[in-house]
């Protein structure tokens, strides 16, 4: 689903119609993310979460991240819960044999970084990757669930959206108010561009750390100045990958928004094929997107992968430190 124009508006008639019903859900949440944990692993247990419903960057921050703990020397593994795949698990994601279908797009990705396991149940799948030989183990996503202890949590935000218009689910798009969140989290990743980094200035408490970083597209090998495009998306916020493009001097004809995970059947490709023919247009991607394309399209459509940079790691590399 797209999320709607009122969650991001100061005021509104629908959110403050909603704002009972948001109020019920940070309450359940509350309630939930209040019980004791089901399990406690021997190692740390990293979690990448966020506060906001929708694509903030925790994929690549888990990239990223995996990356850098693996650079230091960490055995790291990777749980994930899947989303958008029929695995139960927990199973180890093999890029050979699974498809998104199986185990969701995103540990499609993870795979590549870190041995990555998929599991409905984030208890079990903590507990298959410490019995594989993790030494370190990045929860992606959960950050509101209560079945796996954290040793260090991290929300992730994007810094041009913010938190919206500072309401709960159905009102807004927090999963939980901005300060009750963070009150748990021990560090907040702000990604944007500088100038959104600098205008986004929450409430921070002092035990939550701030990092800022933004997302800069790798190089494919083909140049993107001038090059008409017909740009599709199916990720939280399409128009930060329309954004990306334009960044790169690509001229952004057309940008289909689709819905998250949704799965790129052969019928919308079709449609977008025969249309970036009759334009003259080159068929864009993300590379979470890339992941569900059907086989006969992948060579028909650029994808463009995006890494988190980070200015400074110091105060996140210290936190990491004391957990190891």
């Amino acid at each position: 689903m797209k999320p709607p124009l009122f969650w991001y508006k100061t005021r509104s008639l629908r959110a403050a119609l909603l704002a009972p019903l948001g109020a019920l859900y940070a309450k359940a949440t509350a309630i939930r993310v209040a019980k004791t944990p089901e399990y406690k692993a021997a190692i740390p247990v990293i979690c990448i979460g966020n506060i906001n419903a929708g694509g903030t960057g925790k994929t690549p921050t888990a990239m990223a991240l995996a990356m850098r703990l693996t650079d230091q020397g960490h055995q790291v593994h990777i749980v994930s819960r899947g989303y958008g795949g029929s695995e139960v698990g927990p199973a180890q994601v093999d890029p050979q044999s699974h498809t998104a279908a199986d185990v969701g797009d995103e540990p499609l990705l993870l795979a590549a970084f870190a041995p990555t396991w998929v599991s409905k149940d984030r208890a079990q799948g903590v507990q298959q990757a410490e019995a594989a030989g993790a030494t370190i183990i990045l929860l992606d996503d959960g950050f509101q669930n209560p079945s796996v202890d954290k040793d260090l949590s991290i929300v992730v935000v994007d810094a041009v959206k913010g938190f919206g218009n500072g309401r709960t689910l159905p009102a807004g798009p927090l999963r939980e108010p901005a300060a009750t969140g963070l009150a748990r989290a021990d560090a907040l990743l702000v990604i944007g561009p500088d100038h959104a980094r600098r205008a986004f200035q929450p409430v921070i408490p002092a035990t939550c750390i701030r990092v800022d970083g933004q997302l800069d597209p790798l190089p494919t090998g083909m140049p993107m100045q001038g090059v008409p495009v017909l740009a599709f998306a199916g990720i939280g916020h399409p128009e930060k990958f329309f954004a990306t493009l334009k960044s790169m001097g690509a001229d952004v004809v057309r940008g289909e928004a689709l819905d998250d995970h949704q799965p790129l059947t052969d019928s919308l490709m079709l449609r977008l094929e025969a249309e970036a023919k009759a334009r003259g247009l080159q068929l864009v991607t993300t590379e979470k997107d890339a992941i569900r394309l059907p086989d006969t399209f992948r060579p028909k459509v650029i994808t463009i992968p995006v890494r988190l940079s980070v200015q400074d790691w110091s105060a996140l590399d210290k936190k990491i430190a004391a957990l190891t």
